[in-house]
C-alpha cells in the first residue's frame, strides 16, 4: 500500500492536527487505508486543500504510481496524425468503447467530505447545466432517489449507472446519505451519460457498442467544452484535475473497452501484454470485479503524465495488439499453442511494434515489444 509507504512517523507528528477548510484531517485521509489493508493506494482527498496541506503523503503516492515527476499537467484533445478507422468493424472482439473524464466542482468538499447540504447544492447546480446541453448531448437528469430499486439496478446491470460504493468507498466517506444528492444524466441513446454524486462530483461519460474509440473520444471533447465553461472544476498546473482517489488525477480521464478475449486471457503471459501495453486490466462490472464469459474491461492506466491525445493513441494501439494476438491463437488454437507462439505470428505479420505512452515525458515512443 503506497500510503502505508509514505506516510512515515515525522510525517504522521508534522500533518497531525492539521484540517482543510472542510474539516479533511489526515485521519479521513487515510481511513479507507485502515480499514482495508488490501488497498493498493489507501489515501482519499477530501477537497483541492488536500492535496497541498497534505503533500508530504499524497505528493510520493502520486509520484510512484504515475511514474510522474509534478513536473506540470498538459492537455491535447488533438486527433491530427493518429488512426481514426473502426479496429473492430464486424465486432468480434470488443463489445463496446467507453471514455469517461472525473471532475471536481472547485467551491465545494469532494464526495468524501461533502456537506448534506452542499450536496444537494451542488447537485441543483450541475443539473442547471446540463439542462442547458443541446444537440447530442441533450437529456434528462434522473435522481437516484426517485428511482425503484428494481429501476436502479437494470441501469446498473446495462453498465449505465453506478452502483453504491465499495468497502474501500465506504471507509472513505463517499457512500454517506445514500442515494440522496446523486442522479444519472443521459442522452435518449445513452451515447452521452454524466453521473452525479459518485466518487467525484462529476464522471462525464461518452460509450457506445462497438470499438469506434474515436467517435466516443470526440464527443467527450465536445461535452466537456460545453459543460468547462459553464462550471469551475478544481485543478492545478502540476497535478491537473484533482479527484478524490490521486490515481485519477491529471486528465482524469479513463478510456476503455470491454474486449472478448478467451484465449488470450488463459494464456499466463495476458497480464504482462498488457502491463506492457500501458494497460489495467478490470472485469466487466469495474474495479475489484472478474471477468465474465472471457470479457475484460481494458483501460489506460496512467491518467497523470500523459495527454489525452496519448490515452487516445495507447488504448487504439493496445487494442489493435490484444486483436492481433487473440486472432493468432484462434487460428492457432490446439493443445500446446502459447501466447509466445501467438506473438512470434503476429511478429511475422507485421504488427509487433507497439506504441508506449510512458516513455521520456509521457511523450510516445516506438519500442520493440519484449517476449515473455
Amino acid at each position: 500500500m503506497l500510503m502505508k509507504k509514505h506516510l512515515t512517523p515525522e510525517a504522521e507528528v508534522e500533518l497531525e492536527g492539521l484540517a482543510t477548510r472542510n474539516g479533511w484531517t489526515l485521519q479521513h485521509a487515510v481511513q479507507s487505508g485502515i480499514d482495508n489493508p488490501d488497498s493498493s493506494i489507501g489515501i482519499y482527498a477530501g477537497d483541492s486543500d488536500s492535496y497541498e496541506l497534505f503533500s508530504r503523503v499524497f505528493d510520493p503516492v502520486i509520484r510512484e504510481h504515475s511514474r510522474y515527476k509534478m513536473s506540470g499537467h498538459q492537455s491535447d484533445f488533438s486527433l491530427e496524425g493518429l488512426p481514426t478507422e473502426n479496429l473492430d468493424p464486424e465486432g468480434r472482439f470488443v463489445i463496446s468503447t467507453r471514455i469517461r473524464a472525473g471532475r471536481n466542482l472547485a467551491k465545494y468538499a469532494f464526495p468524501p467530505a461533502i456537506s448534506a447540504e452542499d450536496r444537494a447544492r451542488m447537485e441543483a447546480e450541475i443539473v442547471g447545466v446540463l439542462s442547458g446541453l443541446t444537440g447530442e448531448l441533450k437529456g434528462t437528469y434522473h435522481p437516484l432517489g426517485g428511482m425503484t430499486g428494481e429501476e436502479r439496478q437494470k441501469m446498473v446491470d446495462g453498465h449505465f449507472l453506478f452502483k453504491q460504493g465499495d468497502r474501500f468507498l465506504e471507509s472513505a466517506g463517499v457512500n454517506r446519505d445514500w442515494p440522496v444528492g446523486r442522479g444519472i444524466y443521459h442522452s435518449p441513446d445513452k451515447k452521452f451519460l454524466v453521473w452525479v454524486g459518485e466518487e467525484d462530483s462529476m464522471r462525464i461519460i461518452s460509450m457506445q457498442e462497438g470499438a469506434d474509440i474515436a467517435e466516443a473520444f470526440t464527443r467527450l471533447k465536445t461535452a466537456l467544452d460545453a459543460i468547462s465553461g459553464k462550471l469551475d472544476f478544481a485543478s492545478d498546473e502540476i497535478r491537473g484535475f484533482h479527484t478524490a482517489c490521486p490515481t485519477n488525477l491529471g486528465t482524469a480521464m479513463r478510456a476503455s473497452v470491454h474486449i472478448k478475449l478467451p484465449l488470450l486471457a488463459g494464456q499466463p503471459g495476458f497480464e504482462r501484454i498488457c502491463d506492457e501495453l500501458g494497460l489495467s486490466i478490470r472485469g466487466i462490472h469495474g474495479e475489484h470485479s472478474e471477468a465474465v464469459d472471457g470479457i475484460h474491461d481494458i483501460s489506460n492506466k496512467y491518467r497523470l503524465g500523459v495527454t489525452e491525445r496519448e490515452i487516445y493513441q495507447g488504448l487504439y494501439n493496445g487494442v489493435r495488439r490484444l486483436i492481433a494476438l487473440e486472432s493468432a491463437l484462434m487460428k492457432m488454437q490446439r493443445p500446446g499453442v502459447s501466447v509466445r507462439h501467438a506473438r512470434e505470428r503476429t511478429r511475422r505479420n507485421g504488427v509487433a511494434r507497439t506504441p508506449s505512452c510512458r516513455g521520456g515525458h509521457g511523450k510516445p515512443q516506438l519500442r520493440r515489444m519484449k517476449l515473455p
